[in-house]
């Protein structure tokens, strides 16, 4: 009767150890996947902000030919892309698409604002419109790393999957945080075309 007793305990013990080690293994795979997205969401903001990358040459050309000056507006709008293509870190990244989008509401402002005409320019509409689809699909892509960033962070702290997180070197990741007068709009050039 003893051993009975004994082999029951055992099965017992044996079937916890298994729940455990599914459990981890769960655990250790729900992580993964949840980090792997968070750098998934990442990328889609970083081809977003090439996106608009690639624009700006294009957009530079048509108002330069179309109005044949080059401003202040225009060397800025390149310095912030040049400032993009150089950053190393995401924070970096972002900062500078920031500045990027800032730069090229301020410049196709200023250039509907003073060259009324460039407005009937198809080539110029049609860039407009894929700059503002672009600055569109960055906001909605960043909104999207965010969430990314919570659903993670959810994860790993909640107990006992904190334990298990902590153990396989998961940790939790920031939040995107505007530094200080990132979010607003930066003065531009003149603020007037030449």
């Amino acid at each position: 009767m003893n051993l009975k007793k004994v082999s029951v305990t055992s099965w017992v013990i044996i079937g916890l150890v298994a729940l455990l080690l599914i459990y981890t293994v769960f655990s250790y795979n729900r992580f993964v996947t949840l980090d792997q997205n968070i750098n998934g969401k990442w990328s889609e903001v970083e081809s977003q902000y090439q996106r608009q990358v690639d624009l700006i040459p294009n957009l530079v050309s048509v108002v330069s030919s179309s109005v044949g000056v080059e401003t202040k507006f225009v060397k800025d709008v390149v310095a912030a892309r040049t400032a993009y293509a150089s950053a190393t870190s995401a924070l970096a990244k972002d900062a500078a698409g920031q500045q990027m989008n800032n730069g090229i509401s301020a410049f196709v402002s200023a250039v509907a604002e003073n060259y009324p005409v460039i407005q009937a320019n198809k080539q110029y509409i049609a860039l407009t419109d894929e700059v503002s689809g672009t600055q569109n699909r960055i906001t909605t892509a960043r909104g999207e790393y965010i969430k990314s960033i919570q659903v993670y962070n959810v994860a790993i702290l909640r107990f006992p999957a904190k334990i298990f997180a902590s153990m396989f070197g998961f940790e939790s990741r920031e939040y995107y945080q505007a530094e200080a007068g990132a979010i607003t709009t930066p003065e531009l050039g003149t603020g007037v075309l030449p």
